[in-house]
Formats: C-alpha cells, structure tokens, sequence
C-alpha cells in the first residue's frame, strides 16, 4: 500500500480560508499538522465534491466533502550516526534531549551530518512514524549549535502535531540561563531609556520588540520596532559578579521563540552574552574587579554562555503536565564559579 485516503465533511460555520477549514476539520486521530496539509494540497492530493482542489485560500461551505489521499511515508534521506544521547525521557511518542554544547539540530548544508537528528535516528533503529511524511524524528523546536540544554522531539504524528500546536500558541514553559555583560538591575536609569524594555514587579526586565533578519548580514537577527515578528523575552538577575560587578548570571524564559531571540535582546539592551561570537561584543571585564582566573574564563570562553535549563509543556498524548531542568553543563558551572571567586 503507498497511500491511505482520508475522508470527512466540513462542519458548520467553516473558516473563510480552506487550508484553515481542513486544519480545523480534519479528524484529530490522523494527526495532520497544518504544514502537511499545506503540502499535500501543493501536491494535488486534496479533492473537495471529487474536484482537486490546490488553492489554500479557496473558499468552502458547510457539507463539502474533502478526500485526501495520505501517501506512505518514505525513508529519510539522512542516515543514522552511532552518537550518544543525554536522555531525559523518552516514551513511544517523544523524546526530551538534553544537548550538548557543538551538536547542530538538523543537518544543513554545513552541517551534513554529526547532528541531533543523526543520533536520533539510530538511537530509535527505524522505529519511527511518518512525521511529516518521512520517516524522521519531528523537530519542533530547536536550539543554536553552541547552546547546550533540553530540547522535545516527536517521535509519532500526533505528538508532531501535538508540540507543534503548543509551540504556535506560545504555552511551553522554556527557561533558560545565561551569563552577561553588566548586570541588568530595574535601578540601572540607561535601562529604563532603551526602547522596548519595561520593568514588572521584582525586578524582571521583559523586552518586546520585532524581530528579523538583518539586511546586509544574514546569518543575524536584528532589532525592529515595524516589521519582523513579534519577541518578548523576560530576564531576571539570578547572581551579579565582580566587585564592583560587571557580569551577572541570568535567567532569561520566552513568551515567543524566535531566532537567536535572547541573544540578540540582550545584546540590544547592552548585556551581551559573554563568549557570543555574534552579538557579545568586545567587550571586557574591568581587571581589578576579578581573579585572574576569571578573566581568562570570561576572555576565553569558546561559545554563547547559553543553556536551556527548564522545558514544560503539556504530554500531547497522555495529557500530562511534563517539566524538566537540566542543570548548568560543566563548561558554564566552571565560568560561574571563576567569576563568583
């Protein structure tokens, strides 16, 4: 069998738009996220009154009925690597990770192999349901090359579908720590004037702004205030360092999730993360107010100081509340206790 066919009405009061009427309508059980719907009516497998229909903006009405032939899942084209994994949990519809620093997601033109998804396909030995319509790990979320922590990938179409719905509507708990330059105190008055920060009750800092690429350089995110996508990070001080001090242990969580989000926020309002090769700056710590063993931590420190400590999200097919905390990996645990010295 290459392919199944998915058959149902569309309900009363439909969406103007028919890929939002399909998405809204389709039966849950066959866990087709919004972008495979998308696709497959690209690929002329969509039939509305037995018609192909390939228009996501076409219009529908009450009682049409929608055929949609689902093919098979094919192989992935990327190969299995034997590459160890710091598990967190696992059952058969996901999979918590917490990775380490150097390890990319997904592999790139740059990136072919040596990645996330190369480990989790032999750790899981091809048992793997169609995410996506191949047969591969469903990355829902990812975390840059050199910020270590936990990340969730789906290992079954509905736990894809699932995940994703949380991640779109901004309900996953996602905490992470990093260390910066300067302490990010609400009693700092230069704060208080940088455009897009505001302070709320003990002493969380929250910057909205708009995000997106930068326009002559396009590996890096730039700060907008018209255009872009919507981004608010909240931060808090969680240990100020030096005396006086001039770096600090943050924590930083994500209303949204965007592309280099904290990095580019806190280097927007002057707390460049320490190591970032991007965004930090060159800037220094003052030499008086550190061990000299600090200093070098801090100079020489090789990646964004960057990990993603806390996940929390809802299990998308148990229901239960799931959360956990990683703690800081050794390389960012050694540039704390330096700096703290």
């Amino acid at each position: 069998m290459t392919s199944t066919t998915l058959e149902f009405i569309i309900g009363a009061n439909p969406p103007a738009r028919l890929d939002k009427a399909l998405s809204r309508d389709v039966p849950e059980e066959a866990s087709l996220s919004r972008t495979r719907l998308a696709r497959l009516l690209e690929s002329n497998d969509v039939l509305i009154n037995g018609v192909v229909e390939i228009n996501p903006k076409a219009k529908v009405r009450e009682g049409d009925a929608v055929s949609i032939t689902v093919p098979v899942a094919k192989e992935s084209h990327i190969g299995p690597e034997d590459i160890p994994l710091d598990i967190a949990f696992e059952d058969d519809d996901l999979i918590v990770i917490n990775k380490p620093a150097g390890m990319v997601v997904h592999p790139a033109p740059g990136s072919p192999s040596g990645t996330l998804v190369n480990a989790l396909l032999h750790h899981f030995g091809g048992n793997l349901s169609g995410v996506g319509g191949e047969k591969r790990p469903g990355i829902v979320h990812r975390i840059d090359k050199d910020t270590s922590g936990l990340l969730v990938v789906a290992k079954s179409d509905k736990a894809h579908h699932g995940l994703a719905a949380q991640f779109e509507k901004h309900t996953v708990e996602r905490n992470y720590k990093a260390v910066v330059y300067g302490v990010p105190d609400a009693n700092d008055p230069r704060l208080r004037g940088v455009k897009g920060v505001n302070f709320e009750q003990g002493n969380i800092m929250r910057i909205t702004t708009q995000l997106a690429r930068h326009k002559t350089d396009r590996q890096r995110q730039a700060v907008l205030f018209n255009g872009g996508r919507h981004a608010v990070t909240r931060s808090r001080i969680v240990q100020p360092f030096g005396n006086p001090a001039a770096a600090a242990l943050i924590d930083c969580w994500l209303e949204t999730g965007r592309t280099h989000q904290i990095r580019v926020h806190m280097a927007h309002v002057g707390h460049g993360l320490i190591g970032d090769p991007v965004y930090g700056g060159r800037r220094k710590l003052a030499v008086k107010a550190y061990s000299a063993a600090g200093l070098e931590a801090a100079r020489s420190f090789p990646r964004q100081a960057l990990h993603a400590s806390i996940l929390g999200f809802k299990h998308p097919v148990s229901g239960d509340m799931m959360r956990f905390d990683a703690e800081l990996p050794q390389d960012m645990a050694n540039l704390v206790d330096l700096l703290a010295e």
